[in-house]
C-alpha cells in the first residue's frame, strides 16, 4: 500500500491511497492531476545517518566501518513536498544533493529491540537530503550546514515495507541524468539496526523519518536544475531548483 497526503481542489488536506486510478478517500477517487501532493508525512523531527553507505564515506575521506550509526537532526522547517522548489541559500556556492530513503516511524517507541523494529515502521520514502557544504564544511555547522529551510524534500507517498524489496534499488537523477545508484543491500546499518539505535536515547513519534544516508556521488545544484529520488516500490520524487 501507498499513501499519499495531498491538497484536494477545493484546498482542503486528505489523505488517501494511490492506486492506479488516483488516490483513494472515503467514498471518493482523486485523479493525479487534480491534486497537488504534500509532504506524505509531518515528522516532528527527522535524524538523519551520515555515512550509510561505505563508498561515500570513503570519498569523504573515511575509511572505517563504524561501530554504530552517526547521527545528526533536521527540523520540521525542512520538509518540502514533491514538486515544491528546493531554494538555494543566498551567498553559498556549494550546495549538493544526497538521494536517501527514509523509514517512517507508525507508533510512538523508545528502546525498540532490532527483532521488535519493523513492528514500528510505518513504511518507506524518498528523501533528498540537500547540504549547504560551505558551511558544514568550513565551519562543521551541521546546523547551517543541513538543517536550513527548504532542505529536505520527502515523497511522493509512504509505502508499506511490503512493497519495497530487500535489494530495492536508489537512484538520482540531476537533468536526466544518473548521478547516484545503488542498492538497499549495500546499507552498512540494517533498518531494524538504524530504528534500534535511534530509538535507544530518543522517543520517536509517529510520522518521524529516520534518513538513511546516502551512497557515491553528492554533487552541486544549480538554480534552474530538476532533481529526481528514485526508490524502488515508492515511485519517484522530483524537485526544481531555485535561487531564493
Amino acid at each position: 500500500m501507498r499513501t499519499a497526503r495531498f491538497t484536494d481542489p477545493t484546498g482542503y488536506t486528505r489523505s488517501g491511497i494511490l492506486t492506479d486510478d488516483g488516490i483513494e478517500t472515503t467514498g471518493r477517487t482523486y485523479d493525479r492531476e487534480d491534486v497537488d501532493l504534500l509532504a506524505p508525512t509531518e515528522p516532528t523531527k527527522i535524524i538523519c545517518q551520515a555515512g550509510g553507505y561505505m563508498d561515500h564515506r570513503e570519498e569523504s575521506g573515511f575509511e572505517d566501518r563504524p561501530e554504530r550509526p552517526e547521527l545528526f537532526l533536521k527540523t520540521p522547517n525542512c520538509v518540502l513536498g514533491p514538486g515544491d522548489p528546493i531554494e538555494l541559500p543566498p551567498g553559498r556556492d556549494s550546495v549538493e544533493f544526497e538521494a536517501e530513503f527514509g523509514i517512517v516511524i507508525g507508533a510512538q517507541c523508545r528502546g525498540v529491540s532490532e527483532e521488535a523494529a519493523m513492528d514500528v515502521v510505518a513504511g518507506y520514502t524518498c528523501v533528498n537530503d540537500v547540504s549547504n557544504r560551505d558551511d558544514q564544511g568550513e565551519e562543521r555547522n551541521w546546523v547551517r550546514g543541513k538543517a536550513f529551510d527548504a532542505s529536505l524534500p520527502m515523497g511522493p507517498v509512504v509505502a508499506t515495507p511490503d512493497e519495497v524489496p530487500e535489494d530495492a534499488s536508489l537512484t538520482l537523477r540531476l537533468n536526466g541524468e544518473t548521478r547516484q545508484e545503488t542498492t538497499r543491500e549495500h546499507m552498512i546499518f540494517s533498518v531494524p539496526e538504524l530504528v534500534a539505535d535511534v530509538s535507544e536515547l530518543l522517543t520517536l513519534e509517529p510520522g518521524d523519518v529516520i534518513a538513511t544516508g546516502t551512497p557515491y556521488g553528492p554533487d552541486e545544484l544549480s538554480d534552474g536544475d530538476t532533481v529526481e529520488v528514485e526508490f524502488e516500490g515508492v515511485g519517484t520524487l522530483e524537485n526544481p531548483v531555485i535561487e531564493r
